[in-house]
């Protein structure tokens, strides 16, 4: 039997599935902690449309190599498996495919890890076409390691659940070709990404030649990034208080209240513990915080974990080289803070901090303000008179600069020009 790849999905669970969400902790003051980020589990279990009855922190000393929760654990769990009727386990970690294989074969259900509920969310809301090669991508590297578990899937719908000798023979020659397969997609998908890329190069190129200022709305997941772009440039991004969706850039043309024009860019969310195979399979997306001029970091302040997730945005821009970018901190969602301690928290931590409501626009005036120095800090409007036979400068002017006028006079070129601040030591001797 010659199952095509196609046909198969890494991605092995439905929705309305009953789940059961696990996290570990292995000292007591980490458990909080474990309840948080379980929390954020459960909002991505429902984004996805799972319905998770119950969350389950589990105390763990060690991690045990077949199984990592150990075999009281597993004995613990089968019981909530059936007092619950659940369907799918969800561990808020990355097992390994031997583990992931092992806990399958004790519990009798589907079990997936972050990872994978994460790239089942990202499935779900791929609308564009480079977003549904990125996730596939991802799918497929995800994959290539769980070739054996897949087919435990499929043996067992083949025999009721029961398991067997399905690895001897026909499966165990099977998974040989579906992993030669598979390469052969991962390269055919990597091409087509790459081809993308270059076009977004491309217009990126583009863009950079206008010398327009380009901000990249970066930030975690559901803090307010596409209400952000919404409320100031009056557009229609999709808005949901859903992690994750949006998976793809929006670029919106903005002037400021000094007329300074500018381009605002909607990135993708951040998330803690983003999968490297996600962050690699987006990496050309993501790239856009990495091109920009100035960045605004969105953070919902009115998150209990709000530190953390701005410390897991932070970790994004890091492994992309992007955490030298100047960064305007903007805590959003005042409207719904309750604790406001926390806003004097960040403004210690992070510079350049504003806070604001997407919902109300408060805040607003401040950002704006915030923005247009940062504007004045990287370039700033001079008059230039610089003689013809100079053209040489003129040229890097032009190349690097935004001509705002230009005139001649006599043997003189006339400029007014916006300029990186980098380039004015270089024209200094011109300045008029």
């Amino acid at each position: 039997m010659n199952i095509e790849i196609e046909n198969k999905n890494v991605i092995q669970i439905v929705e309305n599935q009953k789940a059961l969400l696990i996290g570990v902790y292995e000292f007591s003051n980490k458990k909080e902690e474990c309840l948080e980020n379980l929390s954020e589990l459960k909002n991505l279990s429902l984004t996805f449309g799972l319905d998770p009855v119950e969350i389950m922190p589990v105390h763990l000393r060690q991690v045990e190599p077949s199984t990592f929760i150990g075999s009281g654990k597993v004995d613990e769990i089968k019981l909530k498996i059936e007092e619950l009727s659940i369907e799918v386990i969800v561990f808020d970690f990355e097992i390994a495919p031997h583990q992931q294989r092992n806990l399958e074969k004790a519990f009798k259900i589907t079990v997936i890890d972050r990872t994978e509920l994460i790239l089942a969310v990202f499935a779900h809301h791929a609308k564009t076409k480079e977003a549904k090669l990125q996730i596939k991508l991802a799918e497929y590297k995800y994959e290539l390691p769980r070739l054996k578990r897949m087919w435990t899937h499929l043996s067992r719908q083949r025999t009721g659940g029961k398991s067997g000798g399905f690895l001897k023979g026909e499966g165990e020659k099977q998974i040989e070709i579906d992993k030669k397969i598979l390469k052969s997609k991962i390269s055919e998908l990597s091409k087509q990404i790459d081809d993308i890329k270059k076009h977004r190069e491309v217009l990126r190129k583009q863009r950079q030649r206008t010398k327009i200022p380009i901000f990249a709305i970066i930030g975690y997941t559901n803090a307010g990034k596409s209400s952000l772009l919404n409320s100031l440039t009056d557009s229609k991004v999709l808005v949901e208080d859903k992690l994750f969706a949006t998976l793809d850039t929006t670029t919106r043309k903005y002037f400021l209240p000094n007329g300074m024009e500018i381009l605002l860019i909607d990135t993708v969310g951040f998330i803690r513990k983003l999968p490297h195979t996600v962050v690699a399979a987006f990496k050309s997306t993501l790239e856009e915080a990495v091109f920009a001029d100035i960045l605004i970091h969105i953070i919902d302040v009115s998150s209990p974990t709000a530190l953390d997730q701005a410390k897991a945005s932070l970790d994004v821009l890091k492994e992309l080289n992007a955490i030298d970018k100047p960064i305007i901190t903007c805590l959003n969602k005042i409207d719904k803070l309750t604790n406001s301690s926390v806003i004097s928290l960040f403004k210690i931590n992070f510079p350049k901090t504003v806070e604001i409501s997407t919902v109300t626009r408060d805040g607003f005036p401040n950002l704006l303000s915030l923005m247009e120095s940062e504007i004045e800090h990287m370039r700033k409007i001079v008059k230039l008179k610089i003689p013809q036979s100079s053209y040489n400068v003129v040229s890097e002017i032009i190349k690097e600069g935004k001509i705002i006028n230009i005139d001649y006079e006599e043997n003189d070129i006339l400029l007014e020009v916006e300029l990186p601040k980098i380039l004015l030591s270089r024209v200094a001797q011109f300045i008029c």
